[in-house]
């Protein structure tokens, strides 16, 4: 940051150096140089076992030797050459690798600063990758997403952005907005003419469709990335606890047949159909003069507020009451049931109602704790709510900022239909600008490259 309060990026014409593996121990670990000097800085402090210098290690090239201090030995390592720009970074770059434990990596940090590297700050390794051309911005965003996945979906989302999906996708409906603002800028050439719509109509629907086949899986690729709450809801011993184990297929909550028990919330991690999940069984809703009970209902309706998704259960072994139709119509008319499914309980039970024959058409899924019965409906409807249409897509896009660029560059692409030529021109260039920032070709601000760096980890 400067004097002034302005974000900035920190220079790329050094050499930095950092731990690249994660802290703690481990069987190895790695310090990644990266600059002009890297070369320099590794001859300093590595003696290749069969001799010669690291200043003249070949790229590509594997060396055994010994990081040394003083004439000390402080541990074997192997050191990793590359030229540039034939490196992750573009730079002339070296990577050493020792034994994992937290002292030796340290001191081999230490010792690369000693020898004229400077510690790098987070993102700082990506950031002169994205500098230097080796990875577009959105490439570069994939790396630290794919480095924080935690479910598949998450992975797979991640390593399409890095290998190049998104910015071909990108680059699809850019390629549409081009061909329309071509067509208006030859209605400017030869005004006489005029531009056809048909000629200008075809390409923007086409970009129209490839912003919206992306935007249809932002939900998803939002909850890939920052996982899902999931509440389990109902009156006391409706089975909220027994559902939870079965569904986690191991028991995490203690069940009781004394209603009443739970008094507060407990959450256990699940993955459905690539979506990290947080579920969260509560105490049962009902009217009570029991304070401490009370309490837990409060905090179970501030949990179902705060989820992504919500299971309502009612017990098929008893009759419906109005406290049950009293929780359909709290949780489920409201937002028209997109957000809670309904489950008919303890289904290996005499059933004292039908799971298909809840007011105003709703249909409850009949699920058995006990047996098994209706789990796997029950996966298959919580998936089609958390991810619903883009179940089918290739890739999601989970990143805000590109989910927020690609809906201006819509809302640009949408006025220029039917607007005048001049008009439509501003709103092309608008929506093409727009789509260059996702992959940072243009347009991108210091100050949005700086936070977007400063989320990586140190040594990526």
């Amino acid at each position: 940051m400067t004097a002034s309060g302005e974000v900035s990026l920190p220079p790329t014409s050094d050499t930095i150096a950092a731990i690249a593996t994660a802290p703690g121990t481990g069987a190895v670990g790695i310090v990644r140089v990266s600059g002009p000097q890297a070369h320099a800085v590794a001859d300093a402090v590595f003696r290749p076992a069969a001799g010669g210098r690291a200043l003249d290690a070949p790229t590509g090239r594997v060396l055994f030797g010994q990081v040394v201090a003083l004439g000390d030995v402080v541990d074997d390592a192997l050191l990793l050459s590359f030229r540039r720009p034939a490196s992750y970074t573009g730079q002339d770059a070296v990577e050493i690798q020792t034994h994992g434990g937290p002292a030796v990596l340290r001191r081999v940090l230490e010792l690369c600063l000693e020898s004229g590297a400077r510690a790098a700050g987070p993102g700082e390794f990506t950031l002169r990758a994205y500098l230097n051309g080796k990875l577009d911005l959105a490439q570069a965003e994939s790396v630290l997403d794919l480095v924080n996945a935690s479910s598949e979906a998450a992975r797979r989302n991640a390593a399409g952005g890095l290998t190049g999906e998104l910015s071909r996708r990108i680059g699809e409906v850019q390629s549409a907005v081009t061909a329309a603002y071509a067509e208006v800028q030859a209605g400017f050439d030869y005004p006489e003419e005029g531009v056809p719509e048909a000629r200008l109509s075809e390409p923007l629907e086409r970009a129209l469709a490839g912003i919206d086949d992306l935007l249809a899986t932002a939900e998803a690729g939002r909850l890939s990335r920052e996982g899902a709450r999931l509440a389990l809801l109902g009156r006391p011993n409706v089975g909220k606890s027994s559902l939870l184990n079965a569904l986690l297929g191991y028991q995490r909550s203690l069940v009781s047949e004394v209603p009443g028990t739970t008094r507060d919330y407990l959450e256990a991690p699940l993955v459905l159909g690539g979506v990290p999940l947080t579920l969260v069984d509560t105490a049962g809703i009902r009217v009570t003069s029991d304070a401490l009970e009370a309490s837990g209902v409060d905090l179970t309706r501030a949990v179902s507020d705060a989820s992504d998704l919500r299971v309502l259960l009612l017990d098929r072994s008893q009759p419906l009451e109005d406290e049950d139709l009293a929780l359909l119509r709290t949780f489920v008319e409201p937002s028209g049931g997109s957000g809670t499914v309904v489950v008919a309980s303890k289904a290996d039970l005499p059933p004292a109602w039908e799971a298909g024959a809840l007011e105003e058409g709703l249909v409850a899924i009949a699920v058995s704790s006990v047996t098994g019965e209706g789990l796997d409906a029950l996966r298959s409807a919580l998936t089609d709510r958390l991810i619903g249409s883009a179940a089918g897509a290739e890739l999601w896009v989970g990143n805000e900022r590109h989910v927020q660029a690609l809906r201006r560059a819509r809302r640009s692409v949408e006025a220029a239909r039917g607007a005048s030529d001049e008009l439509a021109a501003l709103d092309l260039q608008d929506a093409l600008g727009h789509l260059a920032t996702i992959t940072g070709r243009e347009g991108v601000a210091e100050e949005t490259l700086a936070s977007i760096f400063a989320r990586f980890c140190v040594g990526k």
